[in-house]
């Protein structure tokens, strides 16, 4: 196969996104060249496609990997233990619910979305796979705020709060109550926060060590869906994600 072909394609991509290290996340064209070798047209034309491709942004002409390529790293790892506890759960809740359900983790104050499981009358959520949302604004990320280090809460509750839709809760006072309800009731609601129209009801997913791994949600219409009604299901199902966890992990020590 030719040096043009997929494979050769392939590899040149791999080496330039191999060329940034921890301490290196930007990098100018120059010292690219000089970590890759490649001739200036071919690293021009590769540096584009993986700009297009979203998996490099280009920021006053350097250049350093995206939130993407991250987001892809992270869902790998955690496919290998947290999705494939959750998948079956999710099913039995989409099941009983037949409305749109969520696995997501905290990254930094927000949320970030690692499964989302429906079918075609589900509500036209504002989440994507590995999107991002504020934590303040979503039932997921009450949960994992929450249960979040106190820096990260205080981080949130004295930061600007970005108001993602009319109902979106930007008061501190607020928040900080229902924060305290979350970690008295174990699930944690939304109405119209992330955007309007939708309704949400989640709860927390835990380590062995009682560590908050991530969280799982139903979310639907708000003309026909009533977070309340289902709140003992979805944590019930957080519960046996995380008896599960615990379990495997038992296992691993002996």
């Amino acid at each position: 196969m030719s040096e043009n072909g997929p494979s050769g394609v392939l590899s040149k991509a791999l080496a330039v996104l191999q060329a940034f290290t921890v301490d290196d996340t930007t990098l100018g064209f120059a010292e690219l060249q000089r970590r890759t070798e490649f001739p200036k047209g071919t690293l021009h034309r590769v540096l584009g496609d993986l700009v297009a491709a979203k998996l490099l942004d280009r920021v006053d002409g350097r250049y350093r990997l995206s939130g993407l390529v991250f987001e892809l790293g992270m869902r790998a790892s955690v496919e290998r233990g947290l999705l494939e506890v959750a998948t079956p759960f999710m099913e039995d809740l989409y099941v009983r619910t037949h409305e749109l359900v969520h696995l997501g983790v905290r990254e930094g104050t927000e949320v970030v979305y690692v499964a989302k499981m429906g079918g075609h009358r589900q509500a036209a959520s504002p989440s994507r796979l590995g999107g991002r949302m504020p934590l303040h604004s979503t039932a997921l990320g009450k949960v994992l705020l929450a249960h979040a280090p106190d820096d990260v809460r205080d981080a949130v509750l004295h930061g600007p709060m970005e108001r993602r839709a009319p109902r979106t809760i930007t008061n501190v006072d607020v928040l900080a109550r229902q924060l305290a309800d979350v970690a008295t009731t174990g699930v944690a609601f939304e109405y119209e926060e992330s955007a309007v129209g939708i309704v949400c009801v989640a709860s927390g997913i835990f380590g062995p060590a009682d560590e908050i791994l991530g969280a799982v949600s139903v979310t639907g219409p708000v003309h026909r869906f009533q977070p309340s009604r289902h709140a003992a299901g979805v944590r019930a199902a957080a519960a046996g994600i995380s008896a599960t966890l615990g379990r495997r992990a038992e296992l691993r020590r002996h």
